[in-house]
């Protein structure tokens, strides 16, 4: 899976945090996922504790996107063969082309592009298209909010670009920008629904969101919407956005405040309330990091699990994993050595430089840094489950106290201060590559203590 991976497997520690990254990755597959989660023969789909009769229907229809879409349909459409009839899903890894009866679309990730819009065009239309005898089955991934893109009325694609940027760039949490995403969005926050309506859909999803939250996993379109205008609005003004995001952004989300425009659907409306109810994660952060949990205590190791749940900005996360380990070292505390400490999550970065790097490459290089000045004899990698840590071709990056010489600390921490890892750590050969995995549950980071000598 990793690229060179002998290179960064210099030690037995560096081996084994690569292995339980791996051991994480594989897990939330999505042929993985579908043969462990959905039981599907010719009369019936089981997931979740729910199952739906084929027979019912005249139709079934596959729509949706994210980044482990295309990898979904693919699974789906060898398993459910005749019984599938048609579908349309847009992806970031795969060319157009099909699987079975489903249209695959290839897209562009994280910023929106014409490709993204025509196909989610596609999508509403045959959304539309169904009819009560249809059963929808929509897919809906890590990714699916930039790539489900179709801009709402009175709003150009340059308009979702822009805003698409400068939220990314602001430090904003995913659930604020699904909330801007939401109101200048025809598919977003339960939009899908609400056009396939009278149609029932039934949501598969694998989460790259801390909580799994549906309403924030790419952006809800599936399910009720409990953010307004005026939550949108608040989110330019808590990051001081409204001179930065295009006008006609900022307008349609002031004449929503004012009720000029209709809101996205919230839990009053049918049709999307019982979709709502139709929602089955498949996968999240806490699959990989069970899997990898599995591989440690194979190993040897003691695992603990710090959190699933991490957020906030890299580089702070990245040197409290640091003190962890120097902890582990010095006191044998929370956890006494061999042991692996494993954590998910997602962290971000609010640019101020213009360099090249990612969430966990910034987390990586702090954490570096950390291990450089305490001396811990520790491993730590991390990376984001999809293979694409930020605008980069790195998935992450695995470092250990000799990383960063301590005669070195200074640099380092001047291309933090630049967001302008990438090219540091790849001078020091730290970067983890992947390409495109085909899934993406967000972060997973490994921490390996070895025992003392």
């Amino acid at each position: 899976m990793f690229r060179n991976r002998d290179r960064s497997a210099e030690t037995p520690a560096h081996e084994t945090a690569l292995a339980c990254l791996e051991a994480g990755i594989a897990a939330t597959l999505p042929e993985r996922v579908v043969a462990d989660r959905i039981a599907l023969d010719e009369e019936t789909i089981a997931v979740g504790g729910a199952t739906y009769s084929l027979d019912t229907f005249d139709r079934l229809v596959v729509l949706g996107g994210g980044k482990a879409a295309g990898g979904l349909a693919a699974a789906l459409a060898d398993r459910l063969g005749s019984r599938l009839d048609d579908g349309c899903v847009v992806t970031t890894d795969v060319e157009s082309g099909s699987v079975g009866p489903i249209e695959v679309r290839e897209g562009d990730h994280p910023t929106p592009t014409e490709r993204n819009v025509e196909a989610t065009r596609t999508i509403l239309d045959r959304a539309e298209a169904a009819t009560a005898e249809t059963l929808v089955l929509a897919l809906v991934t890590g990714g699916a909010s930039a790539l489900l893109c179709a801009p709402a009325a009175g709003l150009a694609l340059s308009d979702l670009q822009a805003t698409t940027d400068a939220l990314l760039a602001s430090g904003a949490s995913i659930d604020e920008i699904n909330a801007v995403r939401k109101h200048c969005s025809a598919i977003k926050g339960g939009q899908l629904a609400r056009a396939a309506a009278p149609a029932p859909v039934v949501t598969l999803a694998i989460s790259d969101v801390v909580g799994d939250d549906p309403a924030v996993i790419g952006s809800g379109p599936t399910v009720p919407d409990g953010s307004t205008f005026g939550d949108a609005l608040a989110v330019l003004d808590r990051y001081d956005l409204r001179e930065t995001i295009p006008d006609p952004v900022v307008d349609r989300l002031e004449r929503g405040v004012d009720g000029e425009l209709e809101e996205t659907p919230d839990a009053g409306a049918r049709a999307v309330a019982a979709a709502a109810d139709d929602w089955h994660s498949l996968a999240n952060g806490r699959t990989a990091i069970d899997a990898a949990r599995g591989v440690a205590r194979e190993r040897g190791y003691e695992p603990l699990v710090l959190s699933s749940r991490f957020a906030g900005e890299a580089g702070e996360v990245g040197r409290v994993h640091a003190s962890v380990a120097a902890e582990i070292v010095a006191a044998g505390e929370p956890v006494e050595p061999p042991a692996v400490v494993l954590s998910g999550g997602e962290v971000t970065v609010t640019v101020d430089g213009d360099g090249t790097g990612g969430p966990n490459q910034e987390f990586a290089l702090a954490a570096a840094i950390e291990l450089a000045e305490s001396g811990a004899d520790a491993v730590l990698a991390s990376v984001d489950t999809d293979g694409i840590d930020g605008p980069t071709d790195a998935a992450g990056a695995i470092v250990d106290r000799g990383t960063v010489p301590r005669d070195e600390v200074d640099p380092a921490r001047r291309a933090l201060a630049a967001n302008d890892v990438y090219d540091d750590l790849d001078d020091r050969s730290a970067l983890l590559r992947t390409g495109y995995t085909g899934t993406n549950v967000n972060d997973l980071r490994v921490l390996v203590v070895p025992a003392a000598d």
